[in-house]
């Protein structure tokens, strides 16, 4: 165990939490931390592969895991994610919705529906569908957050339909928030650009990533601001914590470095 997991306190022990798309990238890092704080964690992914791969790097860990092949869009496979998660473990106590997909770099104009449609099912429907599912299950101060993103505030002109539905699940969280007070927490995270398998595309570029991104928005710091609100003191309804690089981007991008002014993210909080 390293020097810094050993740091991490305990304070998901006794609870259960499904993370889907959770066998790499965001959703592993946020499934991994729960796992080290003490937390049963449920991982998903559509690949068997990476399912069976995620689970023996968390068990290495020490972490308490079960893995479960799930296509969020597949309703079959969304219910046999909340079954198995309850046969199990008799409960749930964290939500975590990761999943999310961008088949094609396009202008909007020119978007085929067919993958308008499959961005849509998958990265908003999906939660909603989820949810469904799982609420039955979940406990008393359980808490749920939506993955959304920096592109949810600024729609990027070729991922146009991806920031579209990223926008919507900040709307979605208000309202399920207010809908499963008091005894469900919702919270919504919207990270800056994470150099991940699915952001690839966009990280090529070491000369980009510098510009846009100054000091990266790296999964080891993400990790643990995602969770917080997942504990019983991030009691407001609704949460958008907004990462260092919306800040710089509010700025205009400014040529020096405000790295060392952005230490920790800038929480947002409404309580309507």
């Amino acid at each position: 165990m390293s020097k810094e997991e050993m740091k991490i306190g305990r304070r998901f022990e006794g609870k259960v939490a499904i993370v889907t798309a959770s066998t790499q990238g965001i959703g592993f890092s946020i499934a991994e931390r729960l796992g080290l704080e003490g937390a049963a964690v449920v991982v998903s992914s559509r690949k068997q592969k990476n399912v069976d791969e995620a689970v023996e790097k968390l068990k290495n860990k020490g972490i308490q895991v079960l893995g479960v092949v799930c296509q969020v869009s597949n309703a079959q496979q969304r219910k046999d994610l909340i079954n198995k998660t309850v046969e199990k473990y008799g409960k749930i106590d964290v939500v975590v919705s990761n999943a999310a997909a961008n088949p094609t770099v396009s202008l909007l104009l020119e978007t085929p529906e067919s993958v308008l449609d499959k961005v849509w099912e998958i990265n908003v429907k999906a939660s909603v569908l989820l949810l469904q599912e799982a609420a039955p299950y979940l406990q008393k101060g359980s808490s749920v957050v939506l993955i959304s993103s920096i592109m949810g505030y600024h729609p990027q002109i070729a991922m146009a339909m991806y920031g579209i539905t990223k926008t919507a699940l900040l709307g979605l969280t208000k309202a399920l928030a207010k809908e499963m007070a008091p005894d469900t927490r919702v919270n919504c995270v919207a990270p800056g650009l994470v150099p991940t398998n699915f952001a690839a595309f966009l990280t090529k570029d070491e000369v980009l990533v510098r510009r846009r991104l100054r000091k990266a928005h790296y999964l080891e710091n993400l990790a643990p601001r995602g969770i917080w609100l997942l504990q019983p003191l991030s009691w407001h309804p609704m949460t958008l914590v907004i990462s260092p690089e919306k800040l710089l981007w509010w700025l205009g991008e400014p040529p020096q470095d405000f790295s060392k002014f952005l230490k920790v993210n800038i929480t947002l909080t409404a309580t309507m």
